[in-house]
């Protein structure tokens, strides 16, 4: 592996790491206290933002309870796997080139992932 190449690898792994650090010590706040952030679209509008639900979906899933994850935000939890395979997808391309993924299938697949968010963002708000 070229140095170059090895030390984008470093770095990535090391922002991976702090980040992953950052997302454990926020779940445990989460968890073992009353303190979370607030969604500013709920907060702002009352609605729930794609978005809302995903502390409490990730602190059941470190939990082990599938059932609260899916009840907290079922399309993040769906889509988590492809939103990963899509950051792996970037990380190697990164680590190879320098540069971003250039490549039409995960365009698509990105644009199909923000599609789906916004629907169910604007489904989540309806009323039933």
């Amino acid at each position: 592996m070229p140095s170059e190449a090895r030390l984008r690898l470093f770095g990535l792994l090391k922002g991976c790491l702090i980040a992953l650090v950052i997302g454990l010590a926020y779940a445990l706040l989460a968890r073992f206290t009353p303190f979370s952030i607030p969604c500013p679209i709920r907060r702002l509008t009352g609605l729930l933002c794609p978005g809302c639900g995903v502390t409490r979906m990730c602190v059941a899933l470190l939990g082990g309870d599938l059932k609260a994850a899916w009840e907290a935000n079922p399309m993040l939890l769906c889509l988590s796997p492809l939103l990963a395979l899509c950051g792996l997808w970037h990380g190697v391309a990164y680590v190879r080139t320098g540069g971003a993924a250039r490549s039409r299938v995960l365009i698509g697949i990105e644009v199909c992932l923000v599609v789906s968010l916004v629907a169910f963002g604007v489904w989540r708000n309806l009323p039933l």
